[in-house]
């Protein structure tokens, strides 16, 4: 007798962390999940080589919802959804507010799945610590959420939309995420391998020193979804968590890059010559001082 496998959607698949949960979830080996992804434009071909042929991919339109019967058609109802797929650059946000309300609030994939006949998939939504206001230190999940700019408000209603929607859901207030680069290069500049690049240079390059953070490793980060789904596989319970993810270390920009240029120097054993200098946080820039957050953990 064969138990049908678990069907895990992540959606934005081509993103930092959509790749790292891909390689994770389809390596797994003990729980033998059914893995498929959704991207946005033409899913790099390096990703797809490296991927085991069973993992299925489709296009949709996280805006409209185009492409969700496809992905119902080819890969049906998923147990887990994970949706990590955002407009996440603070700057794109406040130039475009509307596109980051229609990318970042899930109202389509929640659209899609309503129209189902049993309402038990399980949604795992990246959120972000930027939903707080950044007046202290060490926020708790049951802070209340303010946040300063476009991104963190979009993160607030995609949060409030999920919690009166969903039955079963997980939301992760993630920090500043970092690890190694993807296997297929992302657009979007990440902040470890941005700062490598300005040290190795020797390029002048300005940091916040009062702009603190808990910057989380990505597989940190995957090994909590992962949990989070195993969980809900296995037992099956009402499941409606809000968790803040993070790393236990909080730092400023300048630390973050003064740890960036020692290990730069440990492992090439060159001299990095960059002047790393710090700046106030200027009023007008729209990104909170202060988030960094407590971790209660998934136990």
């Amino acid at each position: 007798m064969t138990t049908e496998k678990k069907k895990i959607l992540i959606i934005g698949g081509t993103g930092y962390l959509g790749q790292h949960l891909l390689h994770r979830f389809s390596s797994d080996t003990e729980h033998g999940f059914s893995v498929g992804f959704t991207y946005h434009s033409t899913p790099p071909e390096k990703l797809l080589e490296a991927l085991p042929r069973s993992v299925v991919s489709f296009l949709v339109d996280l805006r409209s919802g185009e492409g969700f019967e496809s992905v119902a058609e080819g890969f049906g109802q998923p147990d887990v959804v994970i949706n990590c797929a955002a407009l996440s650059v603070p700057r794109a946000c406040e130039a475009d507010p509307a596109a980051a309300m229609a990318i970042n609030v899930p109202t389509a994939l929640l659209n899609w799945l309503s129209s189902f006949q049993e309402k038990n998939t399980f949604v795992i939504q990246l959120s972000t610590d930027q939903v707080y206001e950044g007046a202290k230190s060490f926020y708790k999940e049951e802070d209340g959420t303010l946040p300063v700019n476009v991104y963190g408000k979009s993160k607030v209603e995609a949060e409030k939309l999920i919690s009166s929607r969903c039955s079963n859901f997980a939301i992760l207030r993630s920090s500043i995420i970092f690890g190694p680069q993807t296997l297929s290069p992302i657009p979007k500049s990440l902040p470890v391998q941005w700062m490598d690049g300005v040290l190795s240079k020797g390029t002048k390059a300005d940091f916040f020193h009062d702009e603190f953070r808990c910057p989380i490793y990505v597989k940190d980060l995957v090994a909590v979804i992962l949990t989070l789904t195993t969980r809900w596989v296995s037992e099956g319970k009402e499941m409606q968590l809000i968790l803040n993810v993070a790393g236990p270390d909080r730092v400023s920009r300048v630390q973050m890059a003064e740890a960036v240029a020692h290990n730069l120097i440990a492992n090439t054993k060159t001299r990095v010559s960059t002047t790393i200098r710090s700046l106030y946080h200027i009023a007008t820039r729209k990104n909170p001082k202060q988030i960094p957050i407590s971790v209660s953990g998934v136990h």
